[in-house]
């Protein structure tokens, strides 16, 4: 999940940071650098405990980060990339650009069943659709519903966000090969799709739509930092998508070993209890202490499909999004 306070104020301010001594640079998104995004804090943290400095360099989304990488080759300029997500992570991969970590990374969570050698996951969560309870009292409880309602809907653009790409391994995996037909039939109740998370988002904070594609821990911020409790997560019958952020070393790094030391530094308990209350997303660890309300989010059964299958599919899904979202 992206920061949501003052997310507007951070882009507005062009966030990203460039500098020429770091002995770490790190690719990530916008919002995670963001004043009140996780970035500083674990900046902070890491510079003290490794005696060193690191340096982001910010752009919109995992999907920038992947273009990025790809554009600029061998000739990138990260040590690390952070932000990538699962369903990026095959055709990340692919670059040849990613190096193996060689850590022993765990434990982590059960849930995420975890496996993989050069990925390093550091939150997750799940797709959600959000709404407000104090004007909608009875919401859909599944996918079919809301794509069969007349609610007015925001998501994300699945070629640029990995929101959008979430909900397109969602429809997919919902209706399979009638994945065309759902998506015309959300196209008629569709207020607008944006580029990224943040558009979306602020446009259902205005009143712009009944729902917006967000992630189940959504509501944790309304109630933590505006003691907001009206903002809900539908739970859908069908069951839900998880993202799962991921941070890796670059083949082309200069300073591997202190990139494996941030990549172990992310799954610590010190850097696992700032990335909750900041990106709010959920931890990849168990025991870390976290506000009450996320013993509230909805815990949805996780659908969706491996990272190999969303790699080897992707640009099919996307050009059937495309030529049935359009319609």
């Amino acid at each position: 999940m992206k920061t949501l306070i003052g997310l507007c104020s951070a882009l507005a301010l062009g966030i990203s940071q460039v500098s020429q001594a770091a002995d770490l640079r790190v690719y990530t998104y916008d919002s995670f650098v963001s004043e009140w995004g996780p970035g500083p804090q674990l900046e902070q943290a890491f510079e003290a405990h490794c005696g060193c400095d690191l340096e982001y360099l910010a752009v919109e989304d995992g999907v920038s980060i992947l273009n990025r990488l790809r554009v600029e080759g061998k000739n990138n300029k990260a040590d690390v990339i952070l932000g990538i997500d699962d369903g990026l992570s095959v055709d990340t991969r692919a670059t040849g650009l990613i190096e193996p970590h060689g850590l022993e990374i765990g434990p982590l969570r059960q849930e995420l069943a975890w496996q993989d050698d050069s990925f390093v996951p550091f939150d997750f969560g799940y797709f959600a659709f959000i709404y407000d309870s104090s004007k909608i009292s009875q919401p859909v409880t599944s996918l079919r519903a809301l794509i069969d309602s007349d609610a007015s809907v925001i998501y994300q653009d699945p070629r640029t966000s990995t929101p959008g790409q979430g909900l397109m391994m969602w429809v997919k995996s919902v209706y399979g090969d009638e994945a065309p037909e759902a998506w015309q039939q959300l196209s008629s109740h569709t207020v607008t799709v944006t580029k990224g998370w943040w558009e979306a988002y602020s446009l259902f904070l205005t009143g712009d739509a009944d729902y917006v594609l967000s992630y189940n821990t959504s509501p944790a911020y309304h109630v933590v930092a505006e003691n907001k409790t009206q903002y809900r997560a539908a739970p859908f019958s069908e069951g839900h998508v998880a993202q799962i952020e991921l941070a890796a070393i670059t083949s082309t790094s200069q300073n591997k070993d202190l990139g494996r030391e941030f990549l172990q530094f992310l799954v610590s308990p010190q850097a696992q209890t700032i990335i909750p209350v900041t990106n709010w997303m959920l931890p990849v660890i168990d025991d870390v202490e976290l506000p009450p309300v996320f013993g509230e989010l909805i815990s949805p059964q996780r659908i969706g499909f491996s990272a190999d299958e969303a790699g080897a599919s992707r640009q099919q899904w996307l050009r059937e999004w495309r030529s049935s979202a359009a319609q």
